[in-house]
């Protein structure tokens, strides 16, 4: 492998949609060790945008399959085309033996998620899954503030993923076809389902409720959905496009104190408006103005317990951890299998919503 020399690690992405130009290009780009040798997209505008970027230097392949037919002139492919094509191309490029980063879901089902693991597995390669919000500043001051005690012995968890759209905006994100796998429960569901697992561990238990709201739209845009934890926490998770008003995106009840936080982290809305890791010093740091709230017996919004600092977001944290798993073994970040227990708990919420019942896993 190239990086093993010193040298840095050649980086094929396939697609250069939102998730390719905003998140994964600009994240590869700005990491040490890494470099983004090709993209694959067949859109001229997409590719002078990239070019703009990137540099001249930047290669091009109009296909998976024509990138893959240089596989030794790369050492990771990196994956956020549609979803529907995540299995097929993470199969053929592990096939052709190279390591692996596939956007968030990994698959539409938790077996083919493992099938990935298992060849990933056998021909010793690595398999990442992109679960960027694990890096957000609000799940890492929780994750904090949890691993200290401060809130006591969790008892419940909610997580709202909402925003206010509508009107749908077509494409494949919003198709009813089962194989796109599309809906917000495999979208914003594969965040908020991830985060409430890395944090209270394995779901002994699922029920949800799924809707479609607007005129037109063909797959769920307003889902809950509600996990009990062998710990015996229970999280409850809303992803939603229809939320007129949004609730606080954490809301962490324990025996001794809660947590409430309001707002989104702002890397991606930074990503968005062309702002670089490197280029905004300090990166992922939110104004004052913003930071939760920590305390009990009264509401944070008159003025109940402390600010807590929001801890920076770090989402450049997760290629340099891909980076240093290629080059020295260093963990994974995000492995298929956890990718693979958080699509139980997504199957499990379809079956609950569409049966009316609840799901034991």
């Amino acid at each position: 492998m190239t990086g093993m020399t010193g040298t840095p690690l050649r980086v094929g992405l396939v697609g250069y949609g939102l998730a390719g130009s905003v998140f994964h290009a600009p994240l590869i780009a700005s990491t040490e060790g890494l470099t983004l040798d090709t993209v694959v997209t067949s859109h001229p505008e997409r590719q002078e945008q990239a070019r703009a970027e990137f540099g001249d230097g930047l290669r091009f392949a109009a296909t998976p399959d024509d990138l893959l037919a240089r596989a030794s002139e790369l050492d990771l492919v990196v994956i956020a085309s549609p979803n529907k094509t995540h299995v097929p191309i993470a199969t053929a490029a592990l096939k052709a033996g190279l390591p692996v980063v596939v956007d968030k879901p990994i698959a539409g089902t938790a077996a083919e998620a493992r099938e990935l693991a298992t060849l990933a597995d056998e021909r010793g390669l690595l398999l990442s899954v992109f679960q960027n919000r694990r890096w957000d500043n609000d799940f890492l001051t929780l994750q904090g503030l949890v691993a200290e005690g401060e809130l006591g012995d969790v008892w419940r968890f909610e997580s709202r993923f909402e925003r206010w759209r509508p009107q749908p905006k077509g494409g494949w994100r919003e198709s009813g076809d089962p194989a796109e796998i599309g809906g917000l429960l495999y979208d914003l569901g594969s965040h908020v389902v991830d985060q409430a697992l890395v944090l209270f561990g394995p779901a002994a238990s699922v029920y949800a409720e799924t809707d479609i709201r607007r005129p037109g739209a063909a797959t769920d845009d307003d889902t809950f959905i509600a996990i009990t934890h062998t710990s015996g926490v229970r999280s409850h998770l809303y992803v939603s496009a229809t939320t007129a008003q949004l609730g606080p995106r954490f809301r962490v009840l324990g025996s001794q104190a809660g947590y409430v936080k309001y707002g989104l982290d702002p890397q991606e809305a930074d990503l968005r408006e062309g702002r670089r890791p490197g280029g905004v010093s300090p990166w992922g740091v939110e104004p004052q103005s913003l930071w939760g709230r920590v305390g009990s017996g009264e509401s944070p919004l008159t003025g109940g317990g402390r600010p807590q600092p929001t801890v920076p977001g770090a989402y450049p944290a997760y290629y340099a951890a891909v980076a240093a798993a290629l080059r020295d073994g260093a963990p994974n970040p995000v492995t298929a299998h956890e990718a693979a227990a958080a699509l139980d708990v997504l199957e499990a919420a379809r079956r609950s919503a569409h049966e009316g019942v609840v799901v034991s896993l």
